[in-house]
């Protein structure tokens, strides 16, 4: 096979294909995660009632470990606070509301969706090894828009037409970046 500009920029995209259609399914739905977060959707949702706490101040680490023991609920706890009459308790896989005053409230299970799920780890992984990916994968997708550039020829080539398609798509997030943002 020939190394030319065209051959390098085929094949580089043949090899990323199935990581940038998993990053940009994934950051879409990350762009949106406020509306639908894959990550966590709500899969069981139950009301319970529990006893009431005597003031505010006995919420602390300890009441927080037997409630979540009572409840059983063997997560994570990421943290708690009390916001007027109302416990909030966030786990990893769990959100808790109980309203201090009267002892009701619900807990809400969440799992993550198969595959969407997991393809917004992509986004999100900060491991030495997926770092590494990423910095080749940055360095595929800069090949394959340099190799992109000197495959086209005549009246439609980079050097006649595609430089201002170019400048346009450089100036545009520059444009969400300094001034609506």
């Amino acid at each position: 096979m020939k190394l030319t500009s065209r051959n390098t920029h085929r094949d580089i995209a043949y090899f990323y294909v199935g990581l940038i259609i998993s990053f940009s399914i994934s950051g879409i739905f990350l762009n949106h995660r406020q509306d639908f977060n894959p990550r966590r959707y709500t899969y069981e949702s139950k009301e319970i009632v529990v006893p009431v706490p005597a003031t505010k101040e006995v919420i602390n680490e300890a009441f927080i470990a037997a409630f979540s023991q009572q409840q059983h609920i063997d997560d994570d706890v990421r943290r708690f606070s009390v916001e007027g009459s109302m416990l909030k308790i966030s786990y990893a896989n769990h959100d808790v509301q109980v309203d201090i005053a009267t002892g009701k409230g619900k807990i809400e299970t969440y799992k993550t969706i198969p595959l969407l799920g997991h393809m917004t780890k992509l986004h999100l992984d900060t491991s030495k090894w997926w770092i590494y990916y990423s910095d080749v994968f940055g360095l595929g997708m800069l090949t394959i828009a340099i190799t992109g550039m000197f495959i086209e020829r005549g009246k439609n080539s980079f050097s006649k037409r595609g430089w201002k398609l170019a400048v346009v798509g450089i100036v545009f997030p520059l444009i969400f970046l300094f001034i609506i943002s």
